[in-house]
């Protein structure tokens, strides 16, 4: 095998200058609003309890207005 850099997620690849007005663009806006972490599975569960419940209304309807 050949060597291979490892790649390190905390090194630094910027000059320092660079980093601080990344660093500063990143405290403005929205980039400085503190957001709860995305889950998809409520996501997902909630879609299907919209579907469902949109579903049986309209199979009710179809019911009460004499489709079936």
């Amino acid at each position: 095998m050949s060597e291979q850099q490892q790649f390190d997620p905390n090194e630094r690849r910027l000059y320092p200058e660079d980093q601080q007005r990344v660093d500063a663009f990143l405290k403005q806006g929205v980039n400085a609003t503190e957001r709860k972490p995305f889950r998809p599975l409520l996501l997902i569960v909630l879609l299907i309890a919209v579907v469902t419940f949109f579903s049986l209304l309209s199979q009710g309807i179809a019911l009460w207005a004499g489709v079936y």
